[in-house]
C-alpha cells in the first residue's frame, strides 16, 4: 500500500517527474493551482506529453503541483475500511471519506454505481482526505468482501433490517463498515456477504439519516472501541 503523497511540483525537471511517474502505481494525478482543483491527469497522460516536445509536460507543471493519490488492493488491505455500495452523490462520498481519515480508518472501498472518487465534486468534498486515506475500486463488492473476510476481516453492514448498532457484535480488530445507496441501501449480495447488518436507533420522527451522517456515527463509534 502506498501511503504516502508524492508531489511533483513546477521546479522538478521534467526527468525527475518521469521517473517519479514510472515507480508509482497511483491512478489519478490532480492538478492544483492557488489551492483550486483544475482537473485530473494520468501518469499516461503526463508520459504522453514527453513523447515530442517536452514543453507540454513542462507546461502541465507550471500549471502547479501535481498531488498523487494513493490506492490500495485486496493484498495489502489496511485494518480499517469503510465500503460504499452504490453511493452516487459526489458529496457524500468526499464527506465520508474525509470522516473516515478524521476517525482514524485507513482505506476506502467503492464498488460499482458509487460516484467517481477522483472527480473534483468528490475531492473538493474529501478536502485533502483523499491524499491521505487509499481508495480501491471493487468491481462486484461482495466478492471483495468475502475475500476480506476470508483475511479475517469482520464486515459490518449498514442495513434497515439490521440490529441496533449500540448492541454489534465485536468487529474485532480488522474490520469493514459497508454503507449503502442513498436511497436503496445495500444490495441483496451486499447483504449476505456480510457478516452483520446493523443499523442506527431513530429514537424521534425520521425514518432515516443521510449516508455520510450515518457513516460518521458509526465510524467514530467503530473507533472507540
Amino acid at each position: 500500500m502506498v501511503r504516502d503523497v508524492q508531489y511533483v511540483t513546477p521546479n522538478m525537471t521534467v526527468d525527475e517527474v518521469i521517473d517519479k511517474l514510472l515507480h508509482s502505481n497511483f491512478h489519478g494525478f490532480p492538478v492544483v493551482e492557488n489551492g483550486y482543483l483544475l482537473g485530473y491527469v494520468t501518469a499516461k497522460e503526463l508520459l504522453r506529453f514527453t513523447d515530442t516536445p517536452r514543453a507540454k509536460l513542462r507546461s502541465v507543471m507550471s500549471r502547479g503541483t501535481l498531488c498523487a493519490i494513493p490506492s490500495m488492493s485486496i493484498d495489502d488491505a489496511p485494518a480499517r475500511i469503510v465500503a460504499l455500495d452504490g453511493v452516487q452523490d459526489p458529496g457524500n462520498v468526499g464527506t465520508i471519506w474525509r470522516t473516515a481519515d478524521a476517525a482514524g480508518f485507513s482505506g476506502l472501498l467503492l464498488g460499482p454505481g458509487c460516484a467517481d472518487p477522483l472527480s473534483p465534486k468528490v475531492q473538493r468534498a474529501a478536502m485533502g482526505s483523499g491524499f491521505r486515506v487509499p481508495y480501491m475500486l471493487a468491481d462486484d463488492l461482495p466478492a471483495a468482501l468475502m475475500a476480506l473476510k476470508a483475511r479475517g476481516w469482520t464486515a459490518l453492514a449498514s442495513d434497515l433490517n439490521g440490529a441496533d448498532f449500540y448492541r454489534r457484535p465485536d468487529p474485532g480488530a480488522r474490520f469493514v463498515l459497508v454503507i449503502g445507496n442513498e436511497a436503496r441501501g445495500i444490495s441483496a449480495a451486499t447483504r449476505e456477504a456480510a457478516s452483520a447488518l446493523v443499523k442506527l436507533p431513530m429514537r424521534g420522527g425520521a425514518e432515516s439519516l443521510n449516508a455520510a451522517v450515518a457513516a460518521g456515527i458509526m465510524m467514530y463509534e467503530l473507533m472507540r472501541e
